[in-house]
């Protein structure tokens, strides 16, 4: 068996590839660097545009944008998406100076309805032998999150939420609620935290 991969597939890992390969829908500011083509994958946004990316963009290996066709995900300039998994129904909006850590999910939906029958619904209008135009409504709300918040590995943030300017969330948080400007957050559900004092405080 050959190891070895092709010039082109090892572009695709390294953020060397060529980005006009994106869909039309997918607006990206200067100096963006998209660094694995399959972060896109799942990409399936009609919307005009489905996805913008400001200037100066990182998004590396493990990020990966689940854009439903009616959704809309927006990442502010200088913004670092380390491996954020967006999961978008609607609308998601991070600001500019973010950073979002590994394994961080955003979801502005929970994809299915929460009533016990239409999820039973839902569920047999998914498997292999159903039709995905049966399956009934579920609800959306926008994730909007400010400039320069810090996201840690693990978190979870939920539909409708609203993070403030210079918030940190903490590693494994799940966020259900709004969180102010400069609020420190940890886990499950997340709560306001204490920040350590510093020595020179």
């Amino acid at each position: 068996m050959n190891a070895l991969i092709t010039s082109d597939e090892l572009k695709s890992m390294t953020g060397e590839w060529d980005y006009s390969l994106l869909p039309k829908n997918v607006q990206l500011g200067a100096g963006c660097y998209l660094e694995r083509k399959e972060s896109f994958k799942r990409f399936r946004s009609a919307r005009e545009p489905g996805l913008v990316l400001g200037g100066n963009v990182t998004v590396y290996t493990w990020t990966e944008f689940n854009v439903e066709p009616k959704a809309l995900v927006e990442v502010g300039d200088g913004s670092v998406l380390v491996g954020v998994v967006f999961m978008c129904a609607e609308h998601i909006r991070i600001g500019c100076g973010a950073v979002v850590s590994y394994n961080v999910i955003i979801a502005d939906s929970d994809f299915h309805p929460t009533d016990p029958a239409l999820r039973r619904q839902d569920a047999i209008s998914n498997a292999p032998y159903g039709d995905r135009a049966d399956r009934p409504a579920f609800a959306t709300k926008p994730v909007i999150i400010g400039d320069n918040v810090r996201i840690g590995i693990g978190a979870i943030i939920l539909k409708g939420v609203h993070i403030g300017d210079r918030a940190s969330i903490g590693a494994g948080a799940v966020v259900t609620h709004d969180v102010p400007a400069g609020a420190v957050m940890a886990g499950n559900p997340a709560r306001p935290v204490e920040r350590a004092s510093q020595p020179h405080e």
